[in-house]
């Protein structure tokens, strides 16, 4: 089946990533342990176990790893000589790491030096985005012979990364880098935002962790790239290092909460969803004390950080996988979603791409794909958001529809006794708050000798009758002229009625008395043989309607039907065809005044 092989295929890819943890636990600014170069020259080391005067001759060694300077100081030295870029500004880029000071030694050809400092909390002009530090080597006569690299209580060797390049490619990489890493900041704002409104609006806890996630690689990719500097210079340094190791943890914790929340509980085995959570928590409580560590077996926690950050990786690809194969659209959003930074983070621990983008490559993939993800979700909440307010919508027309059909007659069209009552007594409610009151009536329409014709034509003819002088009532339905309104209805077998509003006196019997001869003019054509139709119609006047006399739009109404039903039976008994107006309803109890009158036909 293709939902199988889409599964296959994604179970694929993340499983790329597993093998990627140690580089993420490491993200505040972590490479690999490798041999300590620069620009392709071998550097020679020297150290101190506690951090020596300015006066200490450091005896170098080219041979093995430096060891016992997390206390003390450190000191790198790359020999120059025959370099093309000793002979142009030589810049040296160091990215940041844990250090309280950084000092940076140029020795020409003729022998002069020139020294150049930062100190943690203190970076000055030398900070660069994409979490560098630049020194720059004055231009003179003589080429640079040497550099010597000094660091007090440095973290960990293994956490440098160092670059030369010449003065043009200085200033470009600092450009290009700024502009990238400011489009992904964006992105991850946006994806913040988002997700955070999302998750006041629609109330919904994985949005809310999302938001969380997003915003937490928000800050922490100003933190690392440096950008924080520009507002808050004093973060400089190791602080920024802590930071952004405590953030990359509290990122996966973030991300973890996020990933399992989404997916309903019937979708996931109960001891799965704890196991993965609680290694999401157990991530984001090792970041604490790495972030704080400033020397000691700072590669080891790393290491066991990464060790439960694989796990981590595991247990969500396994809920993902579980909460898929049994139905999950959450399942299928997450997995599009984390398959991305997944196989970026596989990737790197593949590839080195540690010296990519001038030696930000890892941690900008890891901005680019934790946008991804952000944005990806952002817009599977957002289509599943939109389904259910469609399917809210159609529900809710589906029920207003299924209320108005209720309230309708299945042969006419018209209202039922019901929908009629409803909206009778609605508008003389409403008449009986105007100011001043208004002008109700009802008229009760009734089918003379409808039961010879059902007797002589048959109940189909019948209802062909009762349809076709419905079609002439609903001429008036809902329509308003000059203040006057008029809503018509079929009450019960050959019985129709219209709640009329505006009208009253001589207007009211003339309006009546059209009805009347417009229903008659109908043409029922062959269903019975051209047999005229007549009808019998009952009047009955509401005067100042509504809640006067402390009685309601119902009460009226009740009255008015029992008036108007009076009207019609004298009607009947003056011959039929003919249009009889009665008692004026007033809004005082049992207060009527008679005006029987009748209006033969023509």
């Amino acid at each position: 089946m293709e939902i199988d092989s889409s599964f296959r295929r994604a179970c694929r890819g993340l499983a790329l990533a597993f093998a990627a943890a140690l580089w993420l636990c490491c993200a505040g600014g972590a490479a690999l342990a490798g041999d300590l170069s620069v620009g392709g020259h071998r550097l020679c080391h020297a150290t101190s176990a506690k951090v020596a005067g300015e006066a200490f001759v450091p005896a170098f060694s080219c041979a093995g790893e430096p060891a016992g300077y997390q206390n003390g100081s450190l000191w790198l030295r790359a020999d120059l000589s025959g370099d093309p870029l000793a002979r142009e500004e030589p810049a040296l880029l160091v990215h940041n790491s844990r250090f309280d000071r950084l000092e940076v030694t140029f020795t020409y050809a003729d022998g002069a030096r020139v020294r150049q400092q930062v100190r943690s909390g203190d970076f000055g002009s030398h900070w660069r985005a994409g979490a560098q530090i630049a020194f720059s080597a004055p231009r003179r006569a003589v080429p640079v012979a040497a550099m010597t690299l000094r660091f007090d209580r440095l973290a960990s060797a293994n956490l440098l990364r160092l670059q030369l390049a010449g003065p043009e490619a200085e200033e470009q990489q600092s450009t290009v880098l700024a502009a990238v890493i400011g489009s992904a900041l964006m992105l991850l704002l946006v994806g913040a935002s988002y997700n955070a409104s999302l998750a006041i609006v629609a109330r919904r806890q994985f949005s809310a962790w999302q938001a969380g996630w997003a915003a937490c690689m928000l800050v922490w990719g100003a933190c690392w790239s440096q950008l924080l500097l520009l507002v808050l210079p004093g973060m400089a340094g190791a602080i920024s290092a802590q930071v952004c190791t405590g953030l990359a943890c509290l990122a996966v914790m973030l991300a973890t909460l996020s990933a399992v929340t989404a997916i309903e509980e019937q979708h996931l085995d109960p001891r799965l969803r704890r196991a993965t959570l609680a290694l999401g928590c157990l991530s984001g409580a090792l970041g604490v004390p790495l972030s704080l560590m400033r020397s000691g077996p700072i590669d080891l926690m790393a290491t066991l950080l990464g060790v439960v950050t694989l796990a981590v990786l595991v247990a969500v690809a396994t809920c993902l996988a579980q909460a898929w194969r049994r139905g999950s659209p959450e399942a299928r959003s997450f997995t599009g979603a984390w398959a991305v930074p997944m196989l970026v983070l596989g990737g790197t621990s593949i590839v080195d791409t540690d010296h990519w983008l001038w030696g930000g490559g890892s941690q900008l993939l890891v901005l680019f794909s934790a946008a991804w993800q952000t944005l990806w979700l952002s817009i599977s909440a957002s289509r599943a958001y939109a389904r259910l307010r469609m399917q809210r919508d159609m529900a809710r027309r589906a029920e207003a529809q299924a209320h108005e059909l209720a309230r309708r007659d299945p042969l006419t069209g018209l209202r039922n006794r019901r929908g009629f009552f409803e909206v009778a007594e609605a508008r003389l409610a409403a008449s009986g708050d105007a100011s001043g009151g208004g002008a109700v009536a009802l008229m009760l329409i009734d089918v003379d000798f409808f039961k010879s014709i059902n007797d002589v034509y048959g109940h189909d003819a019948g209802d062909v009758v009762l349809a076709t002088i419905a079609r002439c009532l609903a001429r008036w339905d809902g329509g308003e002229h000059r203040g006057a309104w008029c809503v018509p209805a079929r009450i019960g077998g050959e019985e129709f009625a219209m709640i009329v509003g505006g009208l009253e006196g001589f207007a009211l019997m003339r309006f009546a008395e059209g009805v009347r001869r417009e229903i008659a003019a109908c043409d029922h054509g062959p269903a019975i043989a051209g047999r005229k139709v007549t009808v019998s119609i009952g009047i009955a006047e509401a005067d100042a309607p509504g809640t006067e006399g402390g009685r309601g739009g119902g009460e009226v109404m009740g009255a008015l039907y029992r008036s108007a039903d009076a009207s019609l039976y004298a009607a009947k008994r003056a011959g039929r065809d003919c249009v009889v107006v009665g008692e004026v309803v007033t809004g005082e109890a049992g207060l009527a005044r008679d005006h029987a009158r009748r209006v033969p036909g023509a």
